[in-house]
């Protein structure tokens, strides 16, 4: 088949696709211990069964763990779900666990049997790895890398089929998949010597004499010392046909077990298993040669995922300058040649790969490629002329500076994984209970997919069972009424009357004037004023003692900037507490205290606030266990009602309260008192929900004695239909309760079960 590739790739009607594909990422490594050395551990007890798991996998060894990501329409959010499955290892390890940052495994153990295969379910998954280690051996499987998953997108390779004249879309298609790879495997050196990633073998790794090298080499893995079939085996992709035909034969002869076990630096995907590719067709390839980058924890960095993306599509445009076969034997001569090349030396392939760029360059600029992708390519031209800013050069350089740089790195990558673990990498645009109910959802198993951003909407899916999950903990589980109902406190209040369950006492206005007019009725009295629906204690002002006309008429302002209607109701004392309840029981209470400043003496209310926020659990929007604290017009009247401007400077250790509220939402304190809770008030709690017909909710309860074994003195002031997690995930005092996880148990009992 004839293809006039630059013609297609240049016309008017295939540009505007050229960049349309779908990514995905493979990412393997190895568990070792705080020295280094191989863990003796099981796989993450705290992960999903790895018979299900999507995501999270064990590849040849036991402590070889593989992460897979979903396909997305670019690398980016490959890397970035990397990310996210990266933290979700972490902080899966037990025992100071690390996860190796480099390809080339750590010092392994004399005795070969002393290397544990993969513990898994199924027999016919331990007799393949039992077979593969009898083969080739156990410990070039034990080298580690990144695959990066590949497909055109349909209306690319439909735009490129109408440019010519072959009626079969699914023999052309296919024909394109062959060429790249035809023309990845004459030209992968350029990979080999840019990314090349594992100069140096640790002890262990050569056994036989006959395999020495002289180190540092630009990658092990990538040469002939790495994991490779036997040498016999040569698998043709001159045609989709022909390689199908190569893999049957050496199956069939009993040269390779089945047809997964061909192992090259690429590899044609189409069902789930390779014996349905004639069949099913091509859908997408497999770039398997890339060493794992040890400067990015996640072995891979966007540049690097871009220029495959640029490298992909000029391989489509060149021209072939071999026959197939030839090609291919000549691309592994090079390459083999240039992975065992001192690192720090220039290729001698300089020329042709020179060429090379500066033709891609052309191509590039020729198909109005951006400037960025232009920059790119010179990026890694120029590793042609300086070796030392390959990966490998780096890593040498790095190496001579310090032996134990890969442990130094790996321990570097689980410390930021830690940083901040109320936050999960690659979703840290998404608010805190999100993050941490995607991060659990990954660790058990399930699929999660963000549908909407910027209204925090996810799905969850577990076989053919899907949960749509909005904000954390907002379900179909709960009715719109339920939700109207929370939102809704003079409707809230009535149902919670009717349960005979205590709540203020008040009144309620729809317009201001009404409720300015009304001020002798509460001008002796300590009150709220609020607005009718709120949530996170929004338009809230509370005077335990009696207002002035002016602070009265204030907070009415404030309150009707966030409804239509408020409610004006009597003060009542106590402490505030926060009931988490999940389908009738209480999974966590909080005891809140209002945003506050404890004075020194020396500073001012606007500095002791800045201290406070300084504080790294606090942030905003919800990405942080605690909020900061802002000085609004709320906070200002607060101070005004204690005598203070935020330039007051409080006496040494006196309390200047900024809010009555105690929301966490508006820099409240949070403290976990959910063991210390007596039961009575958790019924009361139970009540609530149940009497608002709702099945996940936050109760704020002010309670005057605990110790009132009767439980009569308390007061319900509000139910949350999006009652926050993030303060009973990560309290500032107490013990952190995993109610997103509680969440998940609620919403898939069947994936506990397992």
């Amino acid at each position: 088949m004839t293809i006039a590739y630059p013609k297609i790739l240049s016309s008017s009607q295939v540009k505007p696709y050229l960049f349309q594909a779908r990514f995905g990422l493979e990412r393997e490594g190895h568990r070792v211990d705080s020295a280094g050395n191989l863990s003796r551990l099981n796989h993450p007890a705290a992960l999903g069964p790895r018979r299900f798991h999507p995501y999270l996998q064990t590849d040849f060894s036991e402590t070889q763990m593989e992460a897979i990501t979903p396909v997305f329409d670019n690398p980016k959010q490959a890397l970035q779900f990397m990310e996210a499955l990266h933290d979700v290892m972490i902080r899966s390890l037990e025992q100071e666990e690390l996860l190796w940052a480099q390809s080339m495994p750590p010092a392994l153990p004399e005795n070969e049997s002393e290397i544990r295969l993969a513990n898994l379910e199924k027999t016919k998954d331990v007799l393949y790895r039992e077979g593969l280690a009898k083969k080739y051996g156990k410990r070039k499987q034990m080298v580690s890398g990144i695959h990066y998953n590949f497909e055109f997108g349909e209306d690319l390779l439909e735009a490129m089929w109408q440019q010519q004249e072959t009626t079969d879309f699914k023999a052309f298609k296919s024909e394109i998949y062959m060429k790249l790879l035809r023309q990845y495997l004459r030209y992968m050196w350029l990979i080999t010597y840019c990314l090349g990633a594992s100069p140096r073998a640790n002890t262990g790794f050569f056994t036989d004499q006959n395999e020495k090298i002289q180190e540092p080499v630009r990658s092990i893995r990538n040469s002939k010392f790495g994991y490779r079939n036997r040498p016999e085996i040569f698998v043709s992709y001159e045609s989709l046909q022909q390689y199908y035909e190569d893999l049957q034969t050496y199956v069939k002869t009993g040269a390779l077990s089945e047809m997964k076990e061909f192992y090259s630096a690429v590899r044609l995907r189409g069902g789930k298993r390779a014996e349905e590719l004639l069949d099913v067709g091509i859908q997408y390839v497999e770039f398997r040669n890339f060493d794992l980058n040890p400067f990015v924890r996640v072995g891979m960095d966007e540049d690097t995922a871009r220029f495959i993306h640029l490298f992909t599509l000029y391989l489509i445009y060149k021209e072939e300058e071999e026959t197939p076969d030839a090609a291919q034997r000549l691309g592994y001569e090079i390459n083999d040649a240039v992975a065992l090349e001192d690192t720090l030396e220039k290729t001698a392939y300089y020329h042709e790969g020179k060429l090379f760029f500066d033709q891609m360059r052309i191509f590039a600029q020729n198909l109005d490629f951006a400037q960025a992708d232009l920059a790119l390519i010179d990026k890694f031209a120029q590793m042609l002329e300086k070796p030392e800013t390959t990966i490998a050069g780096q890593m040498e350089l790095a190496y001579r500076q310090n032996k134990a740089f890969a442990l130094d790195l790996s321990r570097k990558y689980r410390q930021q994984s830690y940083k901040r673990p109320f936050q999960l990498a690659g979703f840290t645009h998404l608010e805190l209970s999100t993050q941490n109910l995607l991060f659990d959802a990954i660790q058990k198993g399930l699929k999660v997919e963000v549908l909407d951003a910027q209204d925090q909407m996810v799905a969850l899916s577990f076989k053919s069972h899907t949960e749509i999950v909005e904000k954390g903990n907002m379900t179909s589980k709960d009715s719109m009424v339920a939700y109207a109902i929370m939102e809704n406190k003079v409707v809230t209040k009535k149902l919670l009357d009717r349960a005979h369950l205590k709540t203020p006492q008040g009144q309620e206005f729809s317009d201001l004037a009404t409720a300015q007019a009304a001020f002798p009725l509460f001008e002796a009295a300590a009150i709220v004023v609020k607005p009718k629906s709120t949530n996170y204690g929004l338009g809230i002002s509370i005077f335990k003692k009696p207002a002035t006309q002016e602070q009265f008429h204030k907070a009415l302002e404030i309150a009707f900037q966030e409804d239509k209607e408020v409610l004006v109701e009597r003060f009542v004392s106590g402490t505030e507490y926060r009931f988490f309840v999940l389908d009738g029981e209480t999974k966590a209470v909080l005891r809140r205290d209002a945003a506050h400043v404890i004075g020194d003496g020396v500073s001012t209310i606007k500095q002791l606030v800045a201290q406070k926020n300084e504080n790294p659990l606090r942030g905003h929007d919800h990405r942080f266990p605690l909020e900061k604290i802002q000085i609004t017009a709320t906070e200002k009247l607060m101070l005004e009602v204690q005598c203070y401007t935020e330039q007051s400077i409080p006496a040494k250790d006196i309390k200047v309260n900024l809010r009555e509220n105690s929301n966490v939402s508006t820099g409240g304190d949070s403290i976990d008192v959910t063991d210390e809770m007596p039961e009575i008030y958790k019924d009361i709690a139970e009540k609530a929900a149940e009497a608002l017909q709702v099945k996940i909710t936050g109760v704020d309860i002010l309670i005057e004695n605990l110790n009132d074994s009767l439980g009569e003195k308390y007061s319900i002031i509000e139910a949350n239909f999006n009652p926050a997690m993030l303060f009973h995930l990560y309290p500032l005092k107490g013990k952190g309760r995993r109610v997103t996880m509680d969440v998940l148990h609620f919403l898939f009992p069947e994936i506990f079960a397992q």
